[in-house]
């Protein structure tokens, strides 16, 4: 018997599956057209603009200024200093909509009160006007009114307790937005060398003037920034952007002494506010042995006939021929290069005529006469400033050698020009404030030269000098021959802590010997002892120095103009106590055209004069028993 089989039976689908399987379908299609639709949303949308502008908080960035570092002088005192300032607006149309009539009328009687105290703070509009200047800005929707002018911190204080204003921005409007002013707290003393700074830097508008302008980079700090966003209850900070904190200015220690400024400010303008034939006039105090300016006037008519003001550094700023005072430049060089030995050496003093040359002085005849001699020494040429003495010391020891051919024999010469570049009267060394002139040296090289133009040079005309290239060759003399480079900035610090030492550098270790160095000083208190300088004999303490004239050219080349006036630079300069020097001075006047004289042995001489005799009544340096008293002497004087 056969066995038969039987076809299995096809197995039915799970219907739950079906329709899970069917769900899955859907779900990935479904997701497949969001994918779709986000990425054209990402991609293609682009909403209405009005629609995304009322709905989007606007976000803007702000710059956050940083404080400005401050200007010390250099006993501490603040010299320069950024202060807060408050302008006050106000939103007149704040709660206007919301508030019911009753409310309004409460709030514009609050709006009374404070337009009564915004008057009295001002003063610059009655109760009735403020009032009336709000309640119209209210009526015509105005969100933005200034109020007043801006104010300090304290009346700011006062104004926000102001009715109204008391209750806050939200209900009151007020606006309030704060700024830094620069501030000098000892006015227009050292204003043209403290600078300022107003907009951008530009070589056209010159708006970066003194420290402020040249150490800009270090008072100013960095800027910071931050993103605000508007809301309902103003502008706030956007956590969702970045955030940079301003970087504040660190500060200035300068070497000015506020209190020699104001010395050397009154002792010049003493002698010349009254000078209506003065254009203008310079005044630099150096430390000795450091170089530190302690005091620095720049005086000039504003608008030509106005009072003096800070508003030219001449110190830097002008140079001209610097007259007599350049005759100690020819008798170092002398000294230094072995030409004389002495100040005794004598000179014939006949006729005045320098040999060589077209130079003629008509002194010396009558020095000759007067003292019955037909000699003169280096000394007494030096005390009369005899033009004949210091020219023919400068031809006869460096002039052309004329056994060579034309254009050659001028290395003496060329010795006598490089000197010059030795004690540094020929170049513009870096200095504290942008401005320092470059001083002028003529030489064979570029233009025919004679002897005439050698002893020209050698009593001072022909080249040019800033005040300030003059006081230093003086003050190296004082130091012993040691020259140092002017300077203004003696550290930089931020917190009180400093972050850059500046100070004290040396342009020549040796511009002379010091014997070479104190023989000069023997001249040069010649000079304010019994020479063109008496005017210092009987100062407060013995002073050392050189007067010297010289004369503007117009454009024409020539020294006076066609009614025979001359432009007139007097300068006196030189260094006290003259045996153990302590400070360097230089003073210098400029006339308009003129008939009168002005010489260095005037104006100049007095104001110094003046000065060294108030500081002596102040400076420890001459006044031992004004010296404070340190720490350790307190504990030794206790015990």
């Amino acid at each position: 018997m056969s066995e038969t089989t039987t076809a299995p039976k096809p197995k039915k689908r799970d219907r739950i599956g079906v329709i899970l399987y069917l769900l899955y379908v859907v779900l990935l299609i479904a997701s497949l057209v969001l994918f779709l639709r986000l990425a054209q949303i990402q991609l293609f949308f682009r909403p209405d603009p009005k629609i995304e502008s009322a709905l989007t908080p606007s976000n803007t960035v702000t710059v956050i200024e940083p404080a400005r570092g401050n200007i010390l002088d250099a006993e501490g005192r603040l010299l320069a200093i950024s202060c807060p300032t408050y302008q006050f607006y106000m939103d007149c149309t704040v709660l206007k909509d919301t508030n019911t009539p009753e409310q309004e009328q409460a709030w514009l009687g609050k709006a009374r009160e404070l337009a009564a105290g915004l008057s009295k703070e001002f003063q610059d509009r009655t109760p009735e006007q403020y009032y009336k200047l709000i309640r119209d800005g209210r009526n015509a929707g105005k969100k933005y009114v200034r109020l007043g002018r801006p104010v300090d911190r304290n009346a700011y204080n006062r104004i926000i307790e102001l009715p109204l204003f008391r209750e806050g921005r939200y209900r009151s409007g007020m606006i309030i937005e704060q700024e830094n002013i620069r501030q000098y707290p000892y006015g227009k003393l050292a204003r043209r060398t403290i600078g300022f700074v107003r907009g951008n830097k530009s070589p056209v508008t010159n708006t970066h003037i003194g420290l402020e302008g040249k150490f800009d980079y270090v008072l100013h700090g960095q800027e910071g920034r931050e993103w605000m966003r508007v809301t309902d209850y103003g502008r706030v900070r956007n956590n969702d952007s970045s955030y940079v904190r301003a970087v504040d200015g660190k500060d200035l220690r300068i070497t000015l002494n506020i209190d020699y400024q104001d010395i050397a400010d009154q002792a010049l303008r003493e002698q010349i506010t009254e000078e209506p034939d003065l254009e203008g006039a310079c005044m630099v105090l150096m430390e000795v042995g450091t170089g530190a300016i302690r005091a620095m006037v720049n005086l000039v008519r504003e608008d030509g006939d106005g009072p003096f003001e800070e508003i030219q550094n001449l110190a830097i700023g002008r140079k001209g021929e610097p007259g007599s005072v350049f005759k100690t430049v020819t008798l170092m060089s002398v000294l230094n290069d072995g030409y004389i030995q002495s100040l005794e050496e004598t000179l014939p003093a006949t006729n005045g005529h320098v040999a060589g040359t077209t130079i003629n002085d008509a002194h010396i005849p009558d020095f000759a006469r007067q003292h019955g001699t037909n000699r003169i020494s280096v000394l007494d040429g030096f005390k009369i400033s005899s033009n004949y003495v210091f020219a023919t010391l400068a031809v006869q020891n460096y002039g052309i050698d004329k056994t060579k051919p034309r254009g050659k024999g001028l290395e003496k010469t060329e010795k006598f020009l490089q000197n010059l570049y030795n004690y540094k009267l020929g170049e513009a060394f870096d200095f504290d404030l942008d401005g320092l002139q470059t001083p002028t040296i003529p030489s064979p090289a570029t233009r025919y030269w004679t002897d005439t133009d050698l002893g020209s040079i050698g009593f001072g005309y022909s080249t040019g000098e800033t005040p300030l290239h003059i006081l230093t060759f003086y003050n190296a003399i004082a130091n012993k021959g040691r020259m140092m480079k002017p300077y203004l900035v003696e550290d930089i610090e931020q917190y009180g802590v400093v972050t850059e030492r500046r100070g004290p550098a040396v342009l020549n270790a040796a511009v002379c010997s010091k014997a070479v160095a104190d023989t000069i000083t023997r001249a040069l208190k010649a000079v304010t002892e019994e020479g063109t300088a008496k005017r210092l004999k009987d100062a407060k303490c013995e002073v050392a120095g050189k007067t010297g004239t010289s004369f503007g050219t117009y454009a024409n080349g020539q020294y006076s103009d066609e009614l025979g006036r001359r432009k007139y630079q007097g300068t006196f300069v030189g260094f006290f106590p003259a045996d153990e020097p302590r400070y360097s001075v230089i003073c210098t006047v400029y006339s308009k055209p003129t008939s009168r004289s002005f010489q260095g042995g005037g104006i100049p001489a007095r104001a110094i004069r003046t000065l060294v005799d108030r500081l002596y009544s102040i400076d420890p340096c001459f006044r031992p028993e004004l010296e404070k008293p340190q720490p350790e002497k307190q504990q030794l004087a206790a015990k």
